[in-house]
Protein backbone atom coordinates (compact mmCIF):
# COMPACT_ATOMS: atom_id res chain seq x y z
CA UNK A 1 0.00 0.00 0.00
CA UNK A 2 2.61 2.71 0.77
CA UNK A 3 4.73 1.50 -2.54
CA UNK A 4 1.37 2.40 -4.43
CA UNK A 5 1.14 5.94 -2.81
CA UNK A 6 4.19 6.68 -3.17
CA UNK A 7 4.43 5.92 -6.86
CA UNK A 8 1.10 7.23 -7.69
CA UNK A 9 2.11 10.71 -5.92
CA UNK A 10 5.22 10.68 -7.97
CA UNK A 11 3.34 10.22 -11.02
CA UNK A 12 1.01 12.70 -10.32
CA UNK A 13 3.06 15.37 -8.52
CA UNK A 14 1.30 15.68 -4.88
CA UNK A 15 1.58 14.33 -1.93
CA UNK A 16 0.84 10.80 -0.28
CA UNK A 17 -1.13 12.24 1.85
CA UNK A 18 -3.27 13.92 -1.51
CA UNK A 19 -3.41 10.35 -2.80
CA UNK A 20 -4.64 9.06 0.26
CA UNK A 21 -7.93 11.00 0.21
CA UNK A 22 -8.41 10.30 -2.92
CA UNK A 23 -8.28 6.60 -2.37
CA UNK A 24 -10.47 6.90 0.34
CA UNK A 25 -12.73 9.02 -0.74
CA UNK A 26 -12.33 11.76 1.44
CA UNK A 27 -13.20 15.54 0.81
CA UNK A 28 -10.51 18.49 0.72
CA UNK A 29 -9.02 17.71 -2.79
CA UNK A 30 -9.86 19.36 -5.89
CA UNK A 31 -11.80 17.40 -9.11
CA UNK A 32 -8.82 18.27 -11.33
CA UNK A 33 -5.93 16.28 -9.10
CA UNK A 34 -9.02 13.83 -8.40
CA UNK A 35 -8.87 12.90 -11.65
CA UNK A 36 -5.31 13.00 -12.54
CA UNK A 37 -4.67 10.34 -9.34
CA UNK A 38 -6.88 8.02 -11.10
CA UNK A 39 -5.57 8.13 -14.03
CA UNK A 40 -2.57 7.49 -12.19
CA UNK A 41 -4.16 3.92 -10.98
CA UNK A 42 -5.08 2.94 -14.43
CA UNK A 43 -1.87 3.74 -15.88
CA UNK A 44 0.08 2.24 -13.24
CA UNK A 45 -1.93 -0.93 -13.24
CA UNK A 46 -3.24 -0.65 -9.48
CA UNK A 47 -6.57 -1.74 -8.95
CA UNK A 48 -9.01 1.33 -8.64
CA UNK A 49 -11.16 0.66 -4.76
CA UNK A 50 -14.10 -0.25 -4.45
CA UNK A 51 -15.77 2.56 -4.09
CA UNK A 52 -14.51 4.02 -6.93
CA UNK A 53 -14.70 1.68 -9.44
CA UNK A 54 -17.78 3.03 -10.85
CA UNK A 55 -16.05 5.55 -12.27
CA UNK A 56 -15.09 5.57 -15.88
CA UNK A 57 -11.01 6.23 -16.41
CA UNK A 58 -10.51 9.38 -17.59
CA UNK A 59 -7.88 7.67 -20.22
CA UNK A 60 -7.99 8.03 -23.95
CA UNK A 61 -6.82 5.42 -26.15
CA UNK A 62 -4.51 6.40 -28.53
CA UNK A 63 -3.80 4.09 -31.44
CA UNK A 64 -1.04 4.41 -33.90
CA UNK A 65 0.06 1.81 -36.82
CA UNK A 66 4.02 3.00 -36.33
CA UNK A 67 6.21 5.80 -35.31
CA UNK A 68 8.34 5.30 -37.94
CA UNK A 69 6.41 7.14 -40.85
CA UNK A 70 6.77 11.14 -38.94
CA UNK A 71 3.39 11.84 -39.61
CA UNK A 72 1.83 9.74 -36.63
CA UNK A 73 4.26 11.07 -33.87
CA UNK A 74 3.01 14.37 -35.09
CA UNK A 75 -0.55 13.32 -34.77
CA UNK A 76 0.03 11.86 -31.45
CA UNK A 77 1.42 15.14 -30.42
CA UNK A 78 -1.33 17.34 -31.35
CA UNK A 79 -3.45 14.86 -30.38
CA UNK A 80 -2.39 14.12 -26.49
CA UNK A 81 -1.68 17.21 -25.90
CA UNK A 82 -5.31 18.51 -26.80
CA UNK A 83 -6.45 15.57 -24.77
CA UNK A 84 -3.98 16.94 -21.70
CA UNK A 85 -5.62 20.33 -21.80
CA UNK A 86 -9.03 18.79 -21.12
CA UNK A 87 -8.05 16.56 -18.40
CA UNK A 88 -7.89 13.66 -20.25
CA UNK A 89 -5.15 11.14 -20.01
CA UNK A 90 -4.17 9.82 -23.37
CA UNK A 91 -2.45 6.35 -23.61
CA UNK A 92 0.09 5.95 -26.82
CA UNK A 93 -0.28 2.55 -28.40
CA UNK A 94 1.58 1.48 -31.35
CA UNK A 95 1.23 -1.48 -33.32
CA UNK A 96 4.81 -3.45 -33.81
CA UNK A 97 4.87 -5.95 -36.72
CA UNK A 98 4.52 -9.89 -35.11
CA UNK A 99 3.47 -8.11 -31.82
CA UNK A 100 1.02 -6.54 -30.16
CA UNK A 101 -2.45 -5.93 -32.50
CA UNK A 102 -4.37 -3.60 -32.92
CA UNK A 103 -7.66 -5.47 -31.89
CA UNK A 104 -4.80 -6.53 -28.67
CA UNK A 105 -4.91 -2.95 -27.80
CA UNK A 106 -8.57 -2.20 -28.19
CA UNK A 107 -8.48 -5.46 -25.44
CA UNK A 108 -6.06 -3.70 -22.75
CA UNK A 109 -8.18 -0.54 -23.28
CA UNK A 110 -11.35 -1.55 -22.56
CA UNK A 111 -9.81 -3.64 -19.77
CA UNK A 112 -8.32 -0.18 -18.50
CA UNK A 113 -12.17 1.41 -18.67
CA UNK A 114 -11.16 3.79 -21.20
CA UNK A 115 -13.31 6.98 -22.00
CA UNK A 116 -12.74 6.60 -25.77
CA UNK A 117 -10.37 5.82 -28.25
CA UNK A 118 -8.95 8.16 -31.65
CA UNK A 119 -7.59 5.55 -34.19
CA UNK A 120 -4.95 6.85 -36.98
CA UNK A 121 -4.35 4.93 -39.39
CA UNK A 122 -5.58 2.25 -38.11
CA UNK A 123 -7.12 -1.22 -39.97
CA UNK A 124 -10.43 0.50 -40.68
CA UNK A 125 -8.66 2.27 -43.47
CA UNK A 126 -7.97 -0.97 -45.28
CA UNK A 127 -11.57 -2.92 -46.62
CA UNK A 128 -9.82 -6.35 -46.67
CA UNK A 129 -8.90 -6.22 -42.62
CA UNK A 130 -10.69 -7.59 -39.70
CA UNK A 131 -12.60 -5.23 -38.11
CA UNK A 132 -14.30 -7.14 -35.45
CA UNK A 133 -13.00 -4.86 -32.35
CA UNK A 134 -13.62 -1.77 -33.75
CA UNK A 135 -17.89 -3.60 -33.46
CA UNK A 136 -16.69 -4.46 -30.13
CA UNK A 137 -15.95 -0.65 -29.38
CA UNK A 138 -19.30 0.17 -31.09
CA UNK A 139 -21.74 -2.34 -29.04
CA UNK A 140 -20.11 -1.35 -25.52
CA UNK A 141 -20.68 2.46 -27.03
CA UNK A 142 -17.31 3.74 -26.06
CA UNK A 143 -16.50 7.20 -28.09
CA UNK A 144 -14.35 6.52 -30.86
CA UNK A 145 -13.10 8.96 -33.50
CA UNK A 146 -11.36 8.22 -36.60
CA UNK A 147 -8.41 10.00 -37.92
CA UNK A 148 -8.63 9.78 -42.40
CA UNK A 149 -10.92 7.54 -44.65
CA UNK A 150 -12.11 4.36 -43.32
CA UNK A 151 -14.37 1.85 -44.91
CA UNK A 152 -17.99 2.38 -44.86
CA UNK A 153 -20.32 1.22 -42.60
CA UNK A 154 -18.40 1.56 -39.48
CA UNK A 155 -20.37 4.07 -37.62
CA UNK A 156 -17.63 6.60 -36.13
CA UNK A 157 -17.17 10.17 -36.84
CA UNK A 158 -13.61 10.87 -38.51
CA UNK A 159 -11.56 14.02 -39.34
CA UNK A 160 -9.78 13.18 -42.73
CA UNK A 161 -7.44 15.44 -44.84
CA UNK A 162 -9.44 14.89 -48.63
CA UNK A 163 -7.81 13.14 -50.58
CA UNK A 164 -9.33 14.29 -53.99
CA UNK A 165 -8.26 17.67 -53.52
CA UNK A 166 -4.72 16.70 -52.77
CA UNK A 167 -4.47 14.64 -55.96
CA UNK A 168 -5.62 17.62 -58.14
CA UNK A 169 -2.97 19.90 -56.60
CA UNK A 170 -0.54 17.47 -57.16
CA UNK A 171 -1.46 16.58 -61.23
CA UNK A 172 -1.88 20.17 -61.93
CA UNK A 173 1.68 20.80 -60.93
CA UNK A 174 2.98 18.24 -62.11
CA UNK A 175 0.60 19.18 -65.18
CA UNK A 176 1.64 22.49 -65.43
CA UNK A 177 5.24 21.69 -65.40
CA UNK A 178 4.86 19.91 -68.89
CA UNK A 179 4.87 16.32 -67.35
CA UNK A 180 2.20 14.01 -69.24
CA UNK A 181 3.33 10.83 -68.24
CA UNK A 182 2.37 11.20 -64.65
CA UNK A 183 1.88 8.08 -62.34
CA UNK A 184 0.84 7.29 -59.17
CA UNK A 185 2.65 5.26 -56.40
CA UNK A 186 0.09 4.17 -53.73
CA UNK A 187 -1.12 2.09 -50.68
CA UNK A 188 -2.31 -0.86 -50.86
CA UNK A 189 -5.66 -2.34 -53.57
CA UNK A 190 -7.88 -2.58 -50.11
CA UNK A 191 -6.58 0.99 -48.79
CA UNK A 192 -9.69 3.49 -48.77
CA UNK A 193 -7.01 6.54 -49.04
CA UNK A 194 -5.49 5.34 -51.72
CA UNK A 195 -8.40 4.51 -53.96
CA UNK A 196 -9.59 7.52 -53.31
CA UNK A 197 -6.78 9.12 -54.88
CA UNK A 198 -6.64 7.03 -57.59
CA UNK A 199 -10.39 7.99 -58.68
CA UNK A 200 -9.39 11.61 -58.13
CA UNK A 201 -6.49 10.62 -60.38
CA UNK A 202 -8.47 9.22 -63.37
CA UNK A 203 -10.88 12.28 -63.65
CA UNK A 204 -7.97 14.80 -64.62
CA UNK A 205 -6.29 13.28 -67.00
CA UNK A 206 -4.67 10.23 -69.24
CA UNK A 207 -3.51 7.61 -66.44
CA UNK A 208 -3.29 4.07 -67.89
CA UNK A 209 -3.33 0.89 -65.30
CA UNK A 210 0.40 0.59 -66.08
CA UNK A 211 1.17 3.81 -64.47
CA UNK A 212 -0.27 3.17 -61.20
CA UNK A 213 1.97 0.75 -58.60
CA UNK A 214 1.04 -0.42 -55.14
CA UNK A 215 3.48 -0.63 -52.36
CA UNK A 216 3.70 -1.24 -48.51
CA UNK A 217 4.07 1.93 -47.54
CA UNK A 218 7.92 2.31 -46.57
CA UNK A 219 10.95 3.82 -48.66
CA UNK A 220 11.83 0.37 -49.66
CA UNK A 221 8.01 -0.02 -50.85
CA UNK A 222 7.97 3.06 -52.51
CA UNK A 223 11.67 2.34 -54.15
CA UNK A 224 10.37 -0.91 -55.69
CA UNK A 225 7.18 0.29 -56.67
CA UNK A 226 8.54 3.60 -58.90
CA UNK A 227 11.25 1.75 -59.97
CA UNK A 228 8.89 -0.31 -61.85
CA UNK A 229 7.01 2.95 -63.19
CA UNK A 230 10.17 4.80 -64.44
CA UNK A 231 10.79 1.76 -66.45
CA UNK A 232 7.45 2.26 -67.80
CA UNK A 233 8.40 6.00 -68.85
CA UNK A 234 6.60 7.61 -66.04
CA UNK A 235 8.66 11.21 -65.35
CA UNK A 236 6.32 12.62 -62.53
CA UNK A 237 5.33 10.55 -60.01
CA UNK A 238 2.60 11.36 -57.19
CA UNK A 239 3.02 9.22 -54.05
CA UNK A 240 0.15 8.64 -50.78
CA UNK A 241 3.01 9.31 -48.46
CA UNK A 242 6.03 10.88 -47.86
CA UNK A 243 8.32 7.60 -47.12
CA UNK A 244 7.08 6.73 -50.52
CA UNK A 245 8.39 9.43 -52.27
CA UNK A 246 11.97 9.38 -50.96
CA UNK A 247 11.44 5.69 -52.06
CA UNK A 248 11.39 7.28 -55.71
CA UNK A 249 13.81 9.44 -55.43
CA UNK A 250 15.87 6.72 -54.45
CA UNK A 251 14.78 4.56 -57.29
CA UNK A 252 15.43 7.09 -59.94
CA UNK A 253 19.01 8.02 -58.58
CA UNK A 254 20.06 4.29 -58.55
CA UNK A 255 19.03 4.17 -62.27
CA UNK A 256 21.27 7.07 -63.09
CA UNK A 257 18.60 9.89 -63.24
CA UNK A 258 18.05 13.15 -61.64
CA UNK A 259 15.67 14.31 -59.51
CA UNK A 260 14.20 17.22 -60.60
CA UNK A 261 15.79 17.35 -63.41
CA UNK A 262 15.06 13.92 -65.15
CA UNK A 263 12.01 12.61 -62.61
CA UNK A 264 9.41 14.95 -60.76
CA UNK A 265 8.77 13.44 -57.40
CA UNK A 266 5.50 14.84 -55.29
CA UNK A 267 4.94 13.35 -51.77
CA UNK A 268 1.65 13.43 -49.42
CA UNK A 269 1.86 14.75 -45.66
CA UNK A 270 4.55 17.21 -44.84
CA UNK A 271 5.72 15.06 -42.48
CA UNK A 272 8.79 16.41 -40.08
CA UNK A 273 12.30 16.80 -42.22
CA UNK A 274 10.66 16.75 -45.54
CA UNK A 275 12.69 20.16 -46.25
CA UNK A 276 15.89 18.58 -45.31
CA UNK A 277 16.37 16.12 -47.34
CA UNK A 278 18.15 16.26 -50.78
CA UNK A 279 16.15 17.84 -52.60
CA UNK A 280 13.72 19.22 -50.40
CA UNK A 281 10.66 17.46 -51.01
CA UNK A 282 7.49 19.18 -52.92
CA UNK A 283 4.63 17.27 -50.95
CA UNK A 284 0.65 18.10 -50.14
CA UNK A 285 0.78 18.87 -46.53
CA UNK A 286 -2.00 17.50 -44.25
CA UNK A 287 -3.34 19.97 -41.81
CA UNK A 288 -2.14 17.81 -39.04
CA UNK A 289 -3.04 20.55 -35.99
CA UNK A 290 -6.71 21.59 -37.27
CA UNK A 291 -7.52 17.81 -37.94
CA UNK A 292 -6.10 16.46 -34.52
CA UNK A 293 -7.33 19.07 -32.74
CA UNK A 294 -11.16 18.58 -34.62
CA UNK A 295 -10.80 14.94 -33.38
CA UNK A 296 -10.66 15.67 -29.94
CA UNK A 297 -13.04 18.35 -29.94
CA UNK A 298 -15.47 15.13 -31.44
CA UNK A 299 -14.21 12.52 -29.15
CA UNK A 300 -14.80 15.23 -26.34
CA UNK A 301 -18.64 15.62 -27.27
CA UNK A 302 -19.10 12.31 -27.41
CA UNK A 303 -17.86 11.62 -23.72
CA UNK A 304 -19.42 14.09 -22.43
CA UNK A 305 -23.11 13.01 -23.66
CA UNK A 306 -23.50 14.93 -26.93
CA UNK A 307 -24.90 13.05 -30.39
CA UNK A 308 -22.25 13.64 -32.62
CA UNK A 309 -23.05 12.27 -35.99
CA UNK A 310 -21.53 9.38 -38.08
CA UNK A 311 -19.78 11.87 -41.08
CA UNK A 312 -16.82 12.42 -42.31
CA UNK A 313 -15.04 16.36 -41.62
CA UNK A 314 -13.08 16.92 -45.07
CA UNK A 315 -9.93 19.28 -44.40
CA UNK A 316 -8.09 21.13 -47.45
CA UNK A 317 -4.79 19.82 -47.95
CA UNK A 318 -1.74 22.57 -49.09
CA UNK A 319 0.36 21.83 -51.68
CA UNK A 320 4.24 23.07 -50.59
CA UNK A 321 6.90 23.34 -53.84
CA UNK A 322 10.25 22.60 -52.64
CA UNK A 323 12.74 21.38 -54.78
CA UNK A 324 11.91 17.45 -55.90
CA UNK A 325 9.67 19.08 -58.79
CA UNK A 326 10.94 20.63 -62.17
CA UNK A 327 9.94 21.19 -65.91
CA UNK A 328 9.15 17.78 -67.18
CA UNK A 329 12.63 16.75 -69.47
CA UNK A 330 12.46 17.03 -73.50
CA UNK A 331 12.50 13.91 -75.43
Amino acid sequence: MTRRLAEVAKKVGVSEATVSRVLNDKPGVSRATRQAVLSALDVLGYERPTQLRGERARLVGLVLPELQNPIFPAFAEVIGGALAQLGLTPVLCTQTKGGVSEADYVDLLLQQQVSGVVFAGGLYAQADAPHDHYRQLADRNIPVVLVNAAIEHLGFPAVSCDDAVAVEQAWRHLASLGHERIGLVLGPGDHVPSARKLAAARTLGDLPDEYVARAMFSIEGGHAAASRLIDRGVTGFICASDPLALGAVRAARRKGLGVPSQISVVGYDDSALMNCTEPPLTTVRQPIESMGRAAVELLNARIGGSSVPAEELLFEPELVVRGSTAQAPRD
